[in-house]
């Protein structure tokens, strides 16, 4: 019996290729450590091209983790509590350090606003009701690194981008549908389409240290209205019909 059930363990070789997974998710965090350093430097592009790097081990390492087998072959270790884990430091801890130290909020209420980001996404990040059934984000998903890189972009007024923050703060608990850009199978061509777009016009403004022209702003604000906006124009439209 014994070696009955030997012999249907994976072998090491598997359990080895598993678990390198489970670390290359990890290496996420010691990401976002390089992430803060820039930060603590004001180095803010070199800061958001480290997050950059984060967020592309966050999209490759689920595939990667399913293609493998990962949860049956390795059970002892959850992929979801690391990935959480990580994402919480690079979605979250590092660019709410950055909206708080950049001095592009109101000195007086960027402490209390920067509390209010880590708490509030904390609580966000347990709840079970974050992504509805088709797999949209239930609120405003925490993606506190994307509203990092628009303060800079923009660079609007401290009193404008100060309510700009307080805003998304409450609207974490708002039960808005916000479009997840690789699991919501609808429109997902099109989808896939604007990030790749997106990608390549984040990267170009980080390499001019945010001071792109209008164009370049118009269209990553464009996206970035698609990605909050597409389900609630679309019920809308249903609606209409």
């Amino acid at each position: 019996m014994d070696s009955q059930q030997d012999s249907l363990k994976p072998k090491p070789a598997i359990r080895a290729a598993a678990f390198s997974v489970h670390v290359f998710t990890a290496f996420g965090g010691a990401i976002a450590l390089l992430a803060m350093l820039e930060a603590v430097r004001e180095h803010w592009a070199a800061m958001f091209q480290w997050l950059g790097v984060a967020l592309i081990i966050d999209a490759i390492d689920g595939p990667i983790a399913r293609r493998l087998n990962v949860k049956t072959v390795q059970p002892n270790w959850s992929g979801d509590v690391l990935d959480l884990v990580v994402d919480f430091v690079t979605y979250v801890f590092v660019p709410a350090y950055a909206i708080v130290a950049s001095g592009l909020l109101l000195p007086v209420a960027a402490p209390i606003l920067g509390v209010a980001i880590v708490v509030t996404s904390a609580l966000y990040f347990a709840d079970l009701r974050m992504k509805a059934d088709d797999n949209h984000f239930r609120g405003f998903p925490a993606l506190w690194n994307a509203a990092a890189f628009y303060l800079f972009l923009l660079h609007w007024p401290p009193l404008v981008s100060t309510l700009l923050i307080a805003a998304l703060v409450v609207l974490t608990f708002v039960p808005f549908h916000v479009l997840h850009p690789v699991r919501v199978v609808r429109l997902r061509w099109l989808t896939m389409s604007l990030i790749v777009v997106w990608g390549v016009l984040a990267l170009y403004t980080l390499k001019m240290d945010f001071q792109v022209g209008m164009a370049v702003k118009i269209a990553l604000c464009a996206i970035a209205a698609y990605v909050v906006g597409s389900d609630a124009a679309i019920r809308l439209a249903r609606s209409l019909v």
